[in-house]
C-alpha cells in the first residue's frame, strides 16, 4: 500500500501495520515519519528499538538473526534498517523476503533510505513487504503537495493565517521544508490565538528557500522565468557551484534539442517520451516547453551556454548567474536576445 506523508495520520489510526518503507530525499517528512511511527507503536507495546545502518556494513544475517530471536527486555521490537543509497545484495534481497513470509506478530520493521530508483518497486521483496504494509514516498514538496502540508501544520499549530501569509510562507521557504516547519513554530508562540497580518508575518520573514538544480530545470521548463531568476538569485546567495549548474542546463537543453529534431522529423510527443525516457510527473512540463520553444532558441540558448561555461573559468568579473539567466530567457526568448552579445544582456536589469 502506498501513501503520502500527509494520509500517514490517518493511516495510523488504523490497526498497526507490521511493515513500513520510507524513502525519499526529504528530511523532515522522513524524520517525522519515523518519529510518528515509533511513537504509535510504543504505545501499543513495541518498547525496544534495535536499529542497523549501511553505514556501520551490518550482515543481513544479523538481522534475521534478530527478527527471529527472543528479546530479554521487551515482548514486542522494532527493527529499524537505514540502508541509505546502497543496493540490497542477493543475501539482503532473501532475508527480507524471509521476513515477509514470517511476518512476526511481536517484530516490526521500519526500512528507509534515499529515493528509489524506478526498478525497485517492482522487486519481489519489495512487492512483498508493501502487499503487507505500507511505503511512504517522501519527494521535496512543491506546488499543491506544499500547500496541504502547510495547511495541515498551520491547522495542528492553531495558527491564524490568511491565505496571503501562507503564499508568502511558501515562496520564502520553497525546497526548505525545515526550515518552513521551524518558523511555524515561531510563529505559534509569538502570536497565539489571534491572527497574524501579513505586515506582522513579512517583518519576521527572511528569505530561507533552497533550491536545487533540478527545481530550477523544472521551474525553466514550466516556462515561469521570474522564478528561475528568483532561483538563481538565491542559489548566488548560498554560494551554489556555477560548474554544476552549467552541467544541468547543458544536459536539459541537449535533450530539448533532441526532442525538437524528432517532432520535425515528424515524430509523437508519447513517442519522444518513451524515447528519451521521460517520468510520467514531468510530461506535462517537457510538452509544455515543446509547444512554447523553437529548435532555433535551443540551439541559441546551448551556444551562450557554452560561452557562459567559458567565460566563468576565464573572467572572474563577470557574474555567471546573471549570464545564466539570460540562458534561460533565451530557451523562450532567443529572438530578442539573439540581438544582444552575452556580455551586455539586458537581463542584467532583471537579476
Amino acid at each position: 500500500m502506498r501513501i503520502y506523508h500527509s494520509q500517514l495520520n490517518q493511516q495510523l489510526s488504523k490497526p498497526l501495520l507490521h511493515f513500513w518503507l520510507i524513502f525519499g530525499d526529504e528530511p523532515w517528512q522522513k524524520n517525522d515519519a519515523l518519529e510518528q511511527i515509533k511513537s504509535v507503536a510504543a504505545t501499543q507495546g513495541f518498547s525496544e528499538v534495535i536499529r542497523f545502518s549501511s553505514e556501520d556494513n551490518f550482515d543481513w544475517s544479523e538481522v534475521m538473526e534478530e527478527y527471529q530471536s527472543l528479546s530479554l527486555f521487551a515482548s514486542q521490537r522494532i527493527l529499524e534498517i537505514d540502508i541509505g543509497a546502497a543496493r540490497l545484495d542477493e543475501r539482503g534481497t532473501q532475508v527480507l523476503n524471509d521476513i515477509a513470509a514470517i511476518d512476526h506478530p511481536d517484530v516490526m520493521l521500519i526500512l528507509h533510505g534515499q529515493k528509489l530508483d524506478a526498478a525497485i518497486p517492482r522487486k519481489k521483496w519489495f512487492k512483498n513487504l508493501d502487499s503487507k504494509g505500507c511505503y511512504i514516498p517522501v519527494y521535496e514538496l512543491e506546488g499543491k503537495g506544499l500547500n496541504i502540508w502547510l495547511n495541515q501544520q498551520i491547522k495542528a499549530q492553531r495558527i491564524q493565517l490568511a491565505p496571503q501569509g501562507q503564499a508568502m510562507l511558501a515562496d520564502c521557504y520553497a525546497g526548505n521544508l525545515p526550515g518552513l516547519y521551524q518558523e511555524l513554530q515561531k510563529l505559534a508562540i509569538l502570536y497565539p490565538n489571534r491572527p497574524i497580518t501579513p505586515a506582522e508575518l513579512e517583518s519576521l520573514l527572511i528569505d530561507q528557500a533552497k533550491f536545487t538544480p533540478f527545481q530550477l530545470t523544472d521551474t525553466l521548463l514550466a516556462g515561469n522565468i521570474k522564478q528561475c531568476m528568483h532561483i538563481l538569485t538565491q542559489m548566488k546567495h548560498e554560494g551554489v557551484a556555477v560548474g554544476q549548474l552549467i552541467w544541468t542546463l547543458h544536459k536539459e537543453l541537449t535533450q530539448l534539442q533532441g526532442m525538437h529534431i524528432r517532432l520535425q522529423q515528424g515524430q509523437s510527443s508519447a513517442d519522444i517520451f518513451q524515447h528519451f525516457k521521460v517520468w510520467e510527473k514531468k510530461k506535462p512540463l517537457y510538452q509544455n516547453a515543446l509547444n512554447r520553444t523553437s529548435l532555433a532558441n535551443i540551439q541559441l540558448a546551448r551556444s551562450r551556454l557554452a560561452k557562459v561555461d567559458l567565460l566563468s573559468k576565464t573572467d572572474t568579473e563577470l557574474d555567471a548567474f546573471l549570464l545564466l539567466a539570460d540562458v534561460c530567457l533565451a530557451i523562450f526568448h532567443g529572438e530578442v536576445l539573439e540581438h544582444y552579445p552575452l556580455e551586455s544582456s539586458p537581463v542584467s536589469t532583471v537579476l
